[in-house]
């Protein structure tokens, strides 16, 4: 029986924002499927792979997706009838030149990813083969340490906090079910303490709670306190993790942040911050604590704090190759969060996560805030033995179908 392509169809479905996205099955002539659902973004780096939206406000206020996959079912699929599915390079650089833009705003990005990726599960399934070995090509494989997040700020809750994402990582564990349940047990003690101080505890579009606060430090101080009574150890046992999304609140045009918790300051004032914050809280890793293009400050940050903190770049990197060897060239950040929507196909993931790990630096496999119930980011962090894993909070069916994903991992692996 042939992996070749015998058929590929997409359709518009809904993310876990209730807006429109790309599904894309495809089918090989051995009969073996694969599927993908795209995520979407909403705090997004201007350097990422476009995503294509129809733009008619007739339906779905402009967001839907049906040139999209309109994309898929016409052009795409005419050109990759036939062609051989377990040849991942041969298939992207199929798409990539039907595209034929350097940002993929021709067919879309979220067509092409959904081919992309479902091409490779379909791959996959005639081989065999679970997903994150398929992918894994023989490499060593090792469950990710969960970046969990607790409470939600800028652009994911409308709460007043500048911060993204506050996450708890709970690290000091040996097994990655044993750090799930202590992540569980802090986000149920943290909602508790919520409600004992008349707090919302309703939560944002990755999970956290979205209470509002005054400050990043009573953020954190709420954290270690249920960190506290959920009978676990900071620092030791459980950390901390900020996902600032510094672009949301900087002014390019007069160089500088409006930050809530120290007001109008420049990149260098902020390091001083962050340095601050460091010394006083257990925090482990800061996303994108700088601009996306302040790549002057992001080279101080690191020579500040690069050897204390993982320093996760993803606006500045958005999974895109070209930007990561720049930011090795320069010595900015040591992490590269990894998205597969910024940049559009398996193969340039693929390469943006080696290119990283040869040059020393952790990378973090991420979710979106916009996500379906697709688990394939589980078995992608496995698979290239990802440090980390960000995929939400303990709720929310879209989030938790990826911590059960890596739950079935774990134990296929210790059979």
């Amino acid at each position: 029986m042939s992996a070749e392509i015998k058929d590929v169809r997409a359709r518009e479905i809904l993310d876990s924002r209730g807006q429109p996205t790309v599904h894309v099955d495809v089918w090989l002539e051995d009969e073996s499927r694969g599927s993908f659902s795209v995520p979407s973004g909403a705090s997004t780096g201007e350097h990422e792979a476009i995503e294509l939206r129809d733009g008619d406000a007739a339906r779905y206020f402009g967001k839907g997706v049906l040139n999209a996959v309109s994309n898929v079912n016409n052009i795409i699929r005419s050109a990759l009838i036939g062609e051989p599915a377990d040849d991942q390079r041969s298939v992207d650089d199929t798409l990539l030149n039907l595209d034929g833009t350097p940002n993929k705003s021709h067919l879309g990005a979220n067509a092409i990813l959904g081919v992309s990726m479902a091409a490779a599960r379909a791959a996959a399934v005639s081989k065999k083969m679970p997903f994150y070995r398929y992918l894994s090509e023989g490499s060593s494989l090792s469950m990710p340490i969960p970046m969990m997040n607790i409470l939600n700020g800028g652009a994911h809750a409308d709460n007043g906090l500048d911060i993204q994402e506050f996450m708890m990582v709970p690290h000091g564990f040996s097994k990655f079910s044993e750090s799930l349940r202590a992540g569980a047990e802090v986000f149920h003690k943290l909602k508790s303490i919520l409600k004992k101080a008349d707090l919302v505890t309703a939560v944002g579009d990755e999970g956290g709670f979205a209470p509002r606060l005054n400050s990043t430090r009573q953020a954190l101080d709420l954290i270690l306190e249920a960190i506290a009574q959920a009978g676990y150890q900071a620092g030791t046992q459980i950390s901390l993790a900020l996902d600032v999304a510094a672009s949301e609140f900087y002014d390019a045009s007069k160089q500088n942040y409006q930050f809530k918790d120290t007001g109008l300051v420049d990149s260098s004032r902020l390091i001083q911050f962050w340095k601050e914050l460091t010394e006083s809280y257990p925090i482990l890793s800061i996303e994108d604590g700088l601009d996306q293009n302040d790549w002057a400050g992001w080279q101080s940050l690191t020579s500040t704090l690069g050897q204390q903190v993982q320093l996760v770049g993803d606006d500045l990197f958005v999974t895109n190759p070209a930007f990561i060897q720049k930011g090795i060239s320069s010595k900015a950040a040591n992490a590269v969060l990894i998205k597969l929507n910024q940049i559009g196909t398996l193969s340039e993931t693929m390469s943006a996560i080696h290119m990283a790990q040869k040059a020393g630096y952790k990378h973090v496999v991420s979710h979106r805030s916009g996500e379906t119930e697709d688990t394939s980011i589980a078995d992608l962090a496995v698979a290239t033995s990802a440090a980390f894993i960000k995929t939400g909070s303990l709720c929310r069916s879209e989030r938790i179908a990826k911590y059960n994903r890596l739950l079935e991992i774990e134990e296929e692996l210790t059979k």
